[in-house]
């Protein structure tokens, strides 16, 4: 049998969130019964078929690089870390929604990892305005995805959900939102499968099919945010 081409998908977000909780639903359909703290680096593998159901249809490898740590540690720990964030063609952003701080400190893991030569230590807040540009420029597909869905009240859900989407416009993103203790909700044909895999595809046609699909865009000297989108939500987290 002939060896499948791998693609590289960097899974990123705050410790506790749920990263190697959903990197296990994702290529062992299964949950995972005893999550622990991931230290440096854990690389699983999903098979994926791209164009499932079409003439153009290829398997391949999904390689899902759960990267550890906090995105405010020293810089001696992400200057270790910044070695993962090379030949990437994906990248996985992955927040709780029970929290909110780890919804903003989303855009603190993406630039670490899109502006690896610099290793950013902080937001850069100018005249109040986020430049979406720095996201819609970006080479390298992006993936939003909320954990402990089940876990936000009832009376939350709406104001969490709009929360979510104004994070998923900034990142120029799709956005799945899901428990990873229910692998019902990535069942085939659902919302959240097909939008896996619509991600999963985008990252085979930026490194196959488009030029110079490796290169990663630099936001070196473009660092400006708003948080106002998390403003007057609702939700204490």
């Amino acid at each position: 049998m002939a060896s499948l081409d791998r693609m590289k998908v960097l899974v990123l977000g705050d410790s506790g969130v749920g990263k190697s909780s959903l990197v296990h639903l994702l290529c062992q359909n299964q949950v995972l019964g005893n999550p622990s703290w991931t230290v440096g680096c854990s690389v699983d593998v999903r098979v994926h078929d791209y164009r499932e159901g079409t003439p153009e249809e290829k398997t391949y490898y999904i390689e899902l690089w759960d990267v550890g740590g906090s995105v405010g540690s020293a810089s001696s720990v992400k200057s270790t870390r910044a070695v993962f964030y090379n030949s990437v063609n994906g990248i996985i952003l992955v927040h709780d929604l029970t929290n909110k701080k780890s919804s903003l400190n989303l855009y603190r893991w993406s630039l670490e990892a899109l502006s690896k030569d610099s290793s950013p230590t902080g937001i850069i807040v100018s005249n109040g305005d986020y430049d979406r540009e720095q996201f819609a420029e970006n080479s390298v597909p992006l993936l939003l995805i909320g954990t402990k869905f089940d876990q936000i009240p009832e009376n939350k859900r709406n104001d969490v959900l709009t929360r979510t989407a104004f994070l998923s416009e900034d990142f120029n993103a799709e956005e799945v939102n899901l428990d990873c203790t229910n692998p019902r909700y990535l069942a085939a044909g659902s919302s959240n499968a097909v939008k896996l895999s619509r991600f999963f595809d985008k990252v085979i046609e930026k490194r196959y099919f488009t030029r110079d699909p490796s290169q990663m865009q630099s936001f070196t000297d473009r660092r400006r945010f708003n948080f106002k989108s998390f403003h007057n939500d609702g939700v204490n987290t």
